[in-house]
């Protein structure tokens, strides 16, 4: 057995077992499973787009802050296609941030927190969606976390 120096402390031999020294070849599953929702909920959006964007327009009146009804409705209803392509944009990179593993899906994680987060603002009814969604995703993060600190690979 060849011993590397990383694998000496203080002269004395660590006991390494074979999965630790091992990359994973994919992120743990709760990251797959978020990763691969946030990726097809981007899909959500290019549908929205493409059928009807004015259906956007019913987020921002729900809004529980009358500052975000007036912003959404001059800045997100002003271009709903563009916003809902960005909207779609960040879903897929924060879908793509999980699925690539490793450091960039730690990112992702918190990514999906201040997504959820974010949705506040468009009303509080949102609690309704927002409050299980980022339990689920609190508890899935924090149990692939300790996974995710070397990259993975293909």
């Amino acid at each position: 057995m060849i011993v590397h120096r990383s694998d000496v402390v203080n002269g004395a031999r660590l006991a390494h077992t074979h999965a630790a020294r091992t990359p994973r070849r994919w992120p743990p599953g709760f990251t797959i499973a978020a990763g691969a929702f946030y990726t097809c909920m981007a899909g959500v959006h290019l549908g929205v787009v493409v059928a009807n964007p004015q259906v956007y327009a019913s987020y921002g009146e729900a809004a529980s802050m009358e500052w975000v009804s007036r912003l959404w409705a001059q800045v997100f209803m002003a271009n709903p296609v563009f916003w809902g392509l960005v909207a779609a944009g960040l879903e897929v990179l924060i879908g793509v941030l999980l699925l690539v593993g490793g450091r960039a899906s730690r990112l992702g994680w918190v990514a999906v927190a201040a997504f959820q987060v974010a949705l506040i603002l468009l009303g509080w009814g949102y609690l309704f969606w927002i409050v299980p969604a980022l339990a689920i995703a609190v508890l899935g993060a924090r149990h692939d976390w300790p996974l995710l600190a070397r990259p993975a690979t293909f």
